[in-house]
């Protein structure tokens, strides 16, 4: 996984620059979500690894299936992926392209792991308080974990944030057990 992301980090570089210099982010952003999604289809994954279909009947299965959503510009980069035997980036170069673009909007995304749902009021509050920490706008993303028994983890970037029962009944353990 690392080194998928090592390597698609370049393509998704190129792509943001380009993006930023014509003023498209929130355009090409939405062409790599729609050619990553496409990419990860597992009959798609298939034959994209396949070396018995060529390189434009690739790029036929993949516009034909994006629609008109793709524009030149996205026609051009998928045919690159496709030459350099890349396509199955795609995914990583989206999600990378999506973490340059929310840190040039002055975006960052919080990945919020609760035990139980949170209200709307619960997510405000956390929301607002991590904004205040991070002084930046926060996008959060909750998921549901029963395992965590209670509280919530929150992960900006690099950073855990842990919250949980879980996480404090391990801590107690690692204590006791020094």
């Amino acid at each position: 996984m690392a080194e998928l992301v090592t390597i698609a980090r370049p393509y998704a570089e190129a792509v943001f620059q380009l993006a930023k210099q014509e003023s498209q982010l929130a355009q090409w952003s939405d062409t790599l979500k729609l050619a990553a999604a496409i990419a990860q289809d597992e009959g798609m994954k298939a034959t994209l690894s396949n070396p018995r279909v060529s390189d434009a009947q690739k790029l036929d299965l993949l516009l034909s299936t994006a629609g008109s959503g793709m524009g030149e510009e996205g026609k051009n980069f998928l045919r690159l992926l496709l030459r350099n035997g890349r396509a199955e980036l795609l995914p990583e170069i989206s999600s990378l392209f999506d973490e340059l673009k929310e840190r040039e909007e002055g975006v960052v995304e919080a990945n919020v792991a609760s035990a139980f749902p949170l209200t709307d009021g619960q997510l405000n509050a956390l929301v607002a308080k991590l904004q205040v920490r991070y002084k930046r706008e926060i996008v959060a993303r909750v998921t549901v974990d029963p395992e965590l028994i209670g509280g919530a983890v929150v992960r900006v970037g690099d950073e855990v944030l842990d919250g949980s029962v879980r996480g404090k009944l391990e801590a107690m353990a690692a204590a006791l057990t020094k």
